[in-house]
């Protein structure tokens, strides 16, 4: 007489399957605009603290040469000596000039509209004007 075993085996149903589907994806799209919308806000911080280093810099260039630099010589002039400034004493940023947060440069105009020295992020459309995330950023806010 042998004995035999029986061994049940239960899987999942399709419907089951479907269901799990279902509230995975309505998670999904809850979470996945909420996230992508925390990383425009970043990029836009980022932008704000970087036009500040700049800003700062700047007025560290005008105290030992006694003006900030022209647009042409531009913020490239924080980490590079230009050709006819004496007293230049940087590089007044530890490294070059990065682009915004969406890769585009920053755009420096001496004198400005809005004071003395403009510095602007067009944003990331990298066109003027825009709302939201495509918002021109510059250190006149």
């Amino acid at each position: 007489m042998s004995i035999r075993s029986t061994r049940i085996v239960r899987g999942f149903t399709l419907l089951e399957l479907l269901v799990v589907m279902v509230i995975i994806g309505l998670l999904v799209g809850y979470v996945g605009p909420m996230y992508f919308k925390q990383i425009g806000k970043s990029e836009i911080k980022t932008t704000r603290a970087q036009i500040d280093a700049f800003g700062k810099a700047l007025e560290q260039y005008r105290l030992d040469t006694g003006h900030f630099p022209t647009t042409e010589q531009g913020l490239t002039s924080l980490t590079e000596k230009p050709p006819s400034e004496r007293k230049w004493d940087g590089p007044y940023l530890k490294k070059k000039v990065p682009a915004d947060p969406w890769g585009n440069p920053y755009t420096y105009k001496r004198p400005g509209d809005y004071g003395e020295y403009d510095i602007m992020s067009l944003g990331r459309d990298g066109a003027l004007g825009g709302a939201g995330e495509d918002a021109d950023i510059g250190n006149w806010e």
